[in-house]
């Protein structure tokens, strides 16, 4: 079931459980390249290195020097010292996930959304981020270990700043609440792009080409650049699930100005 995650926190257990519901040049700053950041998480079960391939291109076109995240490098401790690494734009592909909470036979969706790493979830690590409701498990497979999954007030605790970076995370319901794209902000990001709702990850992977060219070649603004990769390959076929921005003032902004803070 690898297309659609959700994470199950049964009321007053601690512990949690996913279960599938599944260009131009950037002129340089301070004598320093800017960088971009592709997070891979998705690496393990569905590698598709030919849209690595493609997306690093895009954005190296772009003037961007690029890191690629993958599989067992996404970790709990990656996501806490992400804000510092000095990253412009970063592509999270990466499963995520909202937090549920079982009520007698009820499963009642909250407004907590989850990041997944790659990291074997254990009962004994990261005890304060477990028992403080920052850090969860998380099933990617049936057929797979349980990961370590966060949250947005893990990644408000995070290390360091964003400086203006433009987050895309494109796992499912990443932007059906406010609570990770104003955790993202509030760190220090110029703007955060998710999906509204559970997204098949073949349409996902096929349309991010379509967003990062609009962004970075055409030099679109981010609301265009989203109208314009929707209107090409439409909603979710199984799902209808849309891209969103956030903040909305920030949508007329191309990366450019997004990413310069003005």
């Amino acid at each position: 079931m690898r297309n659609f995650l959700k994470i199950l926190s049964v009321v007053l257990i601690l512990a949690a459980f996913v279960l599938p519901s599944g260009c131009n040049d950037v002129p340089v700053e301070d004598g320093s390249a800017n960088k971009a950041a592709i997070v891979d998480q998705l690496y393990l079960l569905e590698p598709n290195p030919e849209l690595i391939a493609g997306a690093k291109s895009v954005l190296e076109s772009y003037g961007f020097e690029v890191d690629v995240w993958q599989g067992d490098d996404v970790t709990v401790d990656f996501y806490y010292k992400l804000p510092s690494l000095g990253y412009k734009l970063i592509v999270l592909r990466v499963h995520s996930g909202l937090l549920v909470s079982l009520e007698g036979d009820q499963v009642v969706t909250l407004d907590t959304t989850y990041l997944f790493t790659a990291e074997n979830y254990t009962t004994t690590a990261y005890q304060i981020d477990q028992l403080t409701d920052k850090v969860s498990n998380a099933m990617m497979s049936e057929d797979t270990p349980l990961v370590f999954a966060v949250n947005s007030e893990y990644i408000k605790s995070a290390d360091g700043e964003f400086n203006n970076t433009v987050i895309l995370a494109l796992g499912c319901e990443s932007y059906k609440y406010d609570d990770m794209p104003a955790a993202f902000i509030e760190k220090g990001a110029s703007a955060y792009v998710g999906w509204n709702e559970v997204v098949t990850l073949d349409y996902v992977d096929g349309m991010i080409l379509n967003l990062l060219n609009h962004l970075c070649i055409d030099n679109m603004t981010l609301s265009q650049s989203l109208s314009l990769t929707m209107e090409e390959v439409g909603t979710d076929p199984l799902f209808g699930a849309f891209l969103k921005y956030y903040p909305v003032e920030n949508g007329d902004r191309t990366l450019e100005e997004l990413i310069r803070g003005y």
